[in-house]
């Protein structure tokens, strides 16, 4: 046990140990469609949006320059920092509490942007987080259409990407993944489908989106 406070899972995820506090999102097959498409070159900056409990940000880090990762929920943010420290990243990991990229320097621009959205359907986005469902809704809550998250991210997210830098996007097919790629287009990256997997309930796909050096 490493928090003072509230049960703590582990997940195993091939040489990774993950400690996971209940009110912090648990590694689910969105993740790993994640973990397993996850190219990152040696030198990287990347950006880990929605960073969980960090297994993306760690699996970047063994090969980036520097990871930042963010997420809104302290808890998770706390999570991420010991996870870093428990798998040896910490030197190339730096762990931010914000609310997308609020806490982003607007001058800050990376190789990479990764983000596993909340985009369940929800009519009341607002009651999530901790005075409403509790800090572990926010994961899993994306608005009225599922797309309130996802929206928001595709209009900032471009801005932050250097020429040749891409986006690796978790989506659900809940959510209208044609909309999602013709946003991103809108905003002059090249976008599509590079993954795919059928769970329960519906199908999750992985966008990449690249912006192109001019």
């Amino acid at each position: 046990m490493i928090y003072s406070e509230g049960y703590v899972r582990k997940v195993y995820y091939r040489d990774l140990t993950l400690h996971i506090p209940e009110d912090v999102y648990n590694p689910a097959e969105d993740t790993f469609l994640l973990a397993e498409n996850l190219k990152v070159r040696l030198g990287d900056f990347v950006l880990d949006m929605g960073t969980g409990c960090g297994i993306i940000a760690i699996l970047a880090a063994r090969k980036a320059r520097m990871v930042l990762a963010v997420d809104v929920n302290p808890h998770a943010a706390t999570c991420t920092w010991i996870n870093g420290k428990l798998n040896g990243v910490s030197d190339r990991l730096s762990v931010v509490c914000g609310d997308l990229f609020r806490p982003v320097r607007e001058n800050l621009k990376f190789d990479l942007i990764t983000f596993n959205p909340p985009y369940l359907p929800s009519d009341d986005l607002e009651n999530a987080g901790p005075a409403g469902r509790g800090w572990l809704s926010l994961a899993w809550s994306g608005g009225r259409t599922g797309r309130e998250l996802i929206d928001r991210f595709i209009e900032e997210a471009p801005q932050h990407l250097k020429g040749g830098g891409r986006i690796l996007l978790i989506q659900s097919d809940i959510t209208d993944v044609r909309e999602t790629i013709q946003r991103l287009r809108a905003r002059s990256l090249k976008a599509g489908v590079i993954a795919e997997e059928k769970v329960p309930f519906e199908r999750i796909y992985l966008i990449e989106a690249e912006k192109v050096k001019v």
